[in-house]
């Protein structure tokens, strides 16, 4: 069994969430999780979302905080961060017009500003992956171009294995290759049709993967599942079932 914690990002259960957000949270805590990862804090300051942690047991593990956000008020976001403890801010995702090969060398700078601001308040800074990273930029993936250009001890990624197949790339073998840079992983699995499963019941060797994760160092294996067909606490809670009877990671309480 892997020793890697595992939580779930919030961004499964996003209709839950933005109908209930206190309820959603006990709701998921009652599953079984011991942690979340945020995509929003439903409105709460940190004051209210640390006493509902405290409550519930969960464990903040991360938080997905969006380019605007953190130009806008780096300072704001990661002090949010550090009151309800939570030990890593994820940049989600990079929108169309920052993506352009040329404007690569700037957005890396961009990010080692942040990582270093997020660092100095005691919290790590990683970059989340789609599909598009994978694009072959000079000979390399841009992913790794963007890993080679900013500082290994500010800029992590949180690798999203789904993304990484999908986009025709072994999420194991990059995931081993990068280990040093891969601090948190989103394990979301692929059906037969290349859209979303729940976690084991995919063609994604999550075994592999939680056992890597482990190896490398990950702090946080992260379930995820963008489009339930099922309705998205039964997803949750299906994928949980599966990390636990697979032995994919560690869901003690960590609170």
């Amino acid at each position: 069994m892997s020793s890697v914690p595992v939580a779930l990002q919030l961004y499964t259960v996003r209709d839950e969430t933005a109908r209930d957000f206190v309820g959603t949270l006990e709701r998921v805590a009652a599953l079984g999780y011991p942690a979340v990862e945020f995509a929003g804090y439903g409105g709460l300051d940190s004051g209210e979302l640390k006493a509902l942690l405290e409550r519930t047991g969960l464990t903040a593990a991360s938080t997905h905080v969006g380019l605007d956000a953190l130009e806008a008020d780096a300072a704001r976001e990661i002090a949010y961060c550090v009151a309800i403890g939570c030990k890593h801010l994820v940049l989600p995702w990079l929108p169309p017009e920052r993506r352009e090969p040329s404007g690569l060398a700037n957005l890396a700078a961009l990010l080692n500003r942040l990582g270093r601001q997020s660092r100095d308040a005691g919290i790590s800074f990683s970059y989340h992956n789609h599909d598009f990273e994978f694009e072959v930029v000079d000979g390399g993936y841009y992913l790794d171009r963007l890993l080679d250009e900013t500082d290994p001890e500010a800029v992590g990624l949180e690798l999203d294995v789904y993304w990484a197949a999908f986009a025709g790339v072994d999420p194991l073998t990059f995931m081993q290759r990068r280990q040093d840079r891969v601090w948190l992983v989103h394990i979301k699995d692929m059906g037969p049709d290349r859209k979303y499963t729940e976690v084991g019941d995919g063609s994604l060797d999550m075994a592999g993967i939680a056992a890597a994760a482990g190896a490398g160092g990950v702090q946080w294996l992260i379930v995820e599942h963008d489009k339930p067909t099922m309705p998205t606490l039964a997803s949750a809670s299906r994928s949980l079932e599966n990390v636990q009877r697979l032995g994919l990671g560690d869901t003690s309480r960590r609170a």
